[in-house]
């Protein structure tokens, strides 16, 4: 007896081995598996959200968001005055077209969005933003009693010392 999985597929037949005794052959079943279920053609318009990196110095809080083949005039940004940051923006298809079928496409479109709580007590009014090279940056000043929350603890040798 043969371990395989035989399915049709546009009048084509496949014959796809079920054993795992390698694990390249548990990839390829997956790979089939995946590739017979029929999913409905949808335009590749998703909700997205940006990776991002939170970082600090002395001075400031910059947010950096991953923003790739969004146009700057796409992108809004709000703080609120609880301290979160919204980065919401719109990926186009600009390329488009109703009478066109794509062979293959992994490229994305639709809403970017995300919302980052900001821990700090930062003063919002002086925030700046830069966009460039698909990376947005978003720089907001720590307030003066953030910047002085910081106190240096000296440490002392333990009495009990054994």
């Amino acid at each position: 007896m043969r371990n395989s999985l035989t399915t049709k597929d546009k009048g084509a037949e496949y014959d796809v081995p079920i054993h795992a005794s390698s694990g390249g052959d548990l990839r390829n079943l997956m790979s089939h598996l995946w590739h017979m279920v029929d999913f409905p053609r949808f335009n590749n318009t998703i909700n997205l959200e940006p990776k991002i990196e939170v970082s600090e110095n002395k001075s400031n809080v910059t947010v950096t968001a991953e923003m790739p083949g969004v146009a700057e005039k796409d992108i809004d940004l709000q703080i609120s005055s609880d301290g979160y940051l919204t980065i919401s923006a719109e990926k186009k298809d600009e390329n488009s077209s109703q009478d066109k079928d794509h062979y293959f496409s992994e490229i994305s479109y639709g809403m970017v969005r995300r919302t980052i709580p900001l821990p700090w007590d930062l003063d919002y009014n002086k925030a700046d933003a830069e966009y460039s090279d698909g990376l947005l940056r978003v720089a907001i000043p720590k307030s003066n009693i953030e910047k002085q929350k910081v106190k240096k603890i000296s440490v002392k040798k333990s009495k009990s010392s054994k």
